[in-house]
């Protein structure tokens, strides 16, 4: 097989996606089911912290485990990464030992590196500029509740940030559209996702507005790890951009409601909306663990029949 990584969203094609969410389909009603299913009996994960992490950490653990694999935990507080040892080294090492490896970091430049100097693919678990595994795990859900998310409408409200981003970049390769509302100075960068044009996504300065005719209203803390500085001030400049149920009610009346958690209540989003009907948040966080199984089972055996 080819080497393969997932460092962004627009690293995969739509016809991959669709692959990838049938395997999903199929991974989870087999999950469900209690069956066993062990593809990955004799591989192993290594999985590189220097983010904290509950979701990610538990979806990739469990999923190679329910895989029939080993995870192997590593904080770069406790490695030699964490005592400056340079990353190409650290890749040229690891990936030597293990089969597959994903890295939860900050700066998109150091997974690249990683993943230049690896034998084996590298999974993005998360950096400043992208998140492609929630995006991965969001759509998955919005299928499963909605269908086909081809044509539809996306709110993105918030920080112009690694989820936003990523939404962009899906947003071309499955052909709808993200409308964006963001305050002044946070503003999003197409030239730095590497957007083909501005087909795709219309800027709001107005949030409300923005998620008129809405299908999907999502959003993320204001404030992302790595910013803690920015916290009190990041809390004046986003306090119109909480979505509560006045700002729901100007979506679809069937629209969904999502955030990719921890969520800080009463700041990005309500407790209302939250825990509200239109909320698939829950859903959403445990599609994690099963489209993270088929991605890594994609990236080790390639395509495998239906079933299999």
């Amino acid at each position: 097989m080819q080497l393969k990584h997932f460092l962004q969203f627009n690293d995969f094609c739509r016809e991959e996606y669709e692959y990838l969410f049938e395997r999903t389909r199929w991974i989870k009603q087999e999950f469900k089911q209690y069956r066993q299913y062990w593809p990955l009996s004799d591989r192993t994960l290594a999985m590189i912290f220097d983010k904290n992490s509950t979701r990610t950490r538990l979806s990739f653990e469990a999923g190679m485990h329910q895989l029939g694999g080993a995870a192997i935990y590593l904080s770069t507080r406790d490695t030699q990464l964490g005592r400056g040892e340079p990353v190409e080294d650290a890749a040229r090492v690891i990936s030597r030992m293990v089969d597959l490896i994903m890295i939860r970091t900050y700066e998109h430049d150091i997974i690249k590196r990683f993943a230049e100097n690896s034998r084996v693919p590298i999974i993005n678990g998360l950096t400043d500029e992208y998140h492609p595994c929630q995006i991965m795990s969001d759509i998955f859900t919005y299928i499963e509740y909605r269908g086909s998310i081809e044509g539809k409408t996306i709110a993105w409200i918030g920080d112009s940030n690694n989820m936003c981003n990523t939404w962009l970049q899906a947003a071309e390769i499955f052909n709808f559209k993200v409308q964006v509302s963001t305050p002044p100075g946070y503003d999003i960068n197409p030239e730095r996702i590497g957007l083909s044009g501005t087909t795709h996504y219309e800027k709001f300065a107005n949030p409300h507005k923005a998620v008129i005719g809405a299908d999907l209203v999502t959003t993320d803390v204001w404030t992302s790890m790595g910013f803690e500085s920015e916290a009190e001030q990041r809390k004046n400049d986003f306090a119109e951009f909480c979505v509560d149920e006045e700002m729901m009610s100007l979506a679809k009346s069937n629209a969904l409601f999502m955030h990719c958690l921890p969520a800080h209540r009463g700041e990005e989003v309500s407790t209302e909306v939250l825990d509200g009907p239109q909320s698939v948040v829950w859903d959403e966080a445990e599609n994690r663990l099963h489209t993270q199984k088929a991605l890594m089972e994609y990236l080790l055996l390639g395509k495998l029949d239906a079933g299999s």
